[in-house]
Order: C-alpha cells, then sequence, then structure tokens
C-alpha cells in the first residue's frame, strides 16, 4: 500500500477536546500543548478553534473541507471546549474539578453565545426560536420513527466484518454471544 497517498486523502479529522478523560486533565496525557499539533507528524495541518464559538468551528470545518476537495489531503480541527457534566453515571466530576471551574466554563455556552451575537445582529427573536425549536422537535421525531421502523440489526454482522479472516478469539467471542453455531 502506498501510505504517502493515505496522508493525502481528503478527510476532516474533528477532535472535541473537553480537557478530560474522564477524572485525567489532558495535560497530563500528553506532553504536546495543543492536540492540534500532533497533525504536523502525520505531515498536514492541524488548527485549534475555539468549540464554544460556532461560527469560529464552521469556518474552520469550512476551510478543511474546501482544502480536502481541493486535494490538498486531510486537516485536524481541534474544537477547544469543556465537559460540563460528568463523563458517565459512574463519574462524579466534582471529585477532580471544582464549582467555580464549571461556572466559569457555563458562562461560554456556545448556544447562548450565538443566541447573544444574533440577538446584536436582528437575527433572532422569540418567534424565530419557538420556530427553530419547533422545527427540530420535528427532525428530532422523524428521525428517531425512521430509526425505530428499519430492522434489528444481524449480531452476526459484528463477527463477519471485524477482519479479512475471523481468528479463533472472534469465533470464541461470537459461539458465547450467538451460542454454538
Amino acid at each position: 500500500m502506498n501510505f504517502a497517498g493515505v496522508l493525502k486523502a481528503p478527510v476532516v479529522f474533528v477532535c472535541q477536546n473537553n480537557q478530560w478523560a474522564i477524572s485525567l486533565p489532558r495535560e497530563k496525557q500528553s506532553a504536546s500543548e495543543t492536540l492540534a499539533q500532533k497533525a504536523l507528524a502525520y505531515g498536514f495541518p492541524g488548527i485549534q478553534v475555539d468549540g464554544n464559538d460556532v461560527l469560529a468551528v464552521y469556518r474552520a470545518t469550512k476551510e478543511a473541507i474546501d482544502r480536502a476537495r481541493a486535494g490538498k489531503g486531510p486537516t485536524l480541527i481541534e474544537c477547544f471546549t469543556y465537559r460540563i457534566a460528568d463523563h458517565t453515571t459512574a463519574d462524579d466530576a466534582s471529585k477532580y474539578r471544582s464549582k467555580k471551574e464549571v461556572e466559569q466554563w457555563k458562562k461560554k455556552d456556545p448556544i447562548d453565545r450565538l443566541r447573544i451575537f444574533m440577538k446584536k445582529k436582528k437575527l433572532w427573536t422569540a418567534a424565530y426560536e419557538k420556530k427553530m425549536q419547533e422545527d427540530f422537535r420535528k427532525k428530532i421525531l422523524d428521525a428517531v420513527k425512521k430509526m425505530e421502523s428499519m430492522p434489528a440489526p444481524d449480531p452476526k454482522d459484528i463477527f463477519k466484518y471485524t477482519y479479512a479472516e475471523k481468528t479463533k478469539r472472534i469465533s470464541e467471542q461470537e459461539e458465547e454471544l450467538l451460542g454454538p453455531a
């Protein structure tokens, strides 16, 4: 395989850097100042954007997509943001983050920021918000209905398409889940 060709693939990688991996802060996982700079090791650009700025993310994404479509290869976009809630239901983020820190990040909510910007530009009204919420609610309910009407996937597919040739371990896992063939 020509690995150099793979490195020029028309792809955009988006990394949501919420600064945490469960209870471990990102700076304890990598010596890199940013995650975006890791793209340099693979020979393509990486950019860090304010992940709570909808317009900045849009612009970076549009530029990266245009770049990929022009045959200039991949781009890594690191969206620097913050995980407000616990990582999982088994996590208690209050054990490793202060309430003050979380409250500071809540003030940077991307939807609130976009709403304030659009209000200043006279693009956001209560009527607009109501219509948008109704439209999104309908789209979500339609998507759920569509997904629920689809046939359930065949559990055998998990094992069919994992490797070109099924390994002994995969066969054992298949039998454990589905019973003997």
